[in-house]
């Protein structure tokens, strides 16, 4: 792999199940991301994915392209636009580095119809002998 290498787009239907789930089990029970009703009275116009699910997106997408010897070592993400049920949320990735102890770094943004909503980056270790699918 070499620097400016694409990752493959992932596009994740954001359905009400994944939102209210995702938050469930990682115990994020703030009601905006279970309750249209009351995430409405806070102003947003339904329920919207919570950071976490959104990081575990954004490793599940990183580690599907790296395999699973790859490690991941960091993860830096920053939020924009929120996921609502409904629409679709497409994940793309660059490389942007690669280190000499075999970490490379990886620019990831995941968009939806409102923009962009998580950019960051992920850096993985990666086996000497393993290489992405």
């Amino acid at each position: 792999m070499a620097v400016g290498e694409r990752l493959p787009d992932l596009a994740i239907p954001l359905t009400r199940t994944l939102i209210v789930a995702t938050a469930l089990a990682g115990r994020d029970y703030q009601d905006v991301h279970h309750d249209p009703e009351l995430a409405r009275q806070r102003g947003s116009k339904d329920i919207f994915m919570n950071i976490l699910t959104s990081n575990g997106l954004v490793d599940r997408y990183v580690t599907g392209w790296a395999g699973p010897a790859a490690t991941v070592t960091a993860i830096r993400i920053r939020l924009g636009a929120p996921n609502y049920p409904g629409d679709t949320m497409t994940l793309s990735g660059e490389v942007r580095a690669r280190h000499d102890d075999g970490r490379v770094d990886i620019a990831v943004t995941g968009a939806n119809s409102l923009g962009n909503h998580v950019t960051g980056t992920v850096t993985v270790r990666l086996p000497k002998e393993a290489a992405p699918r």
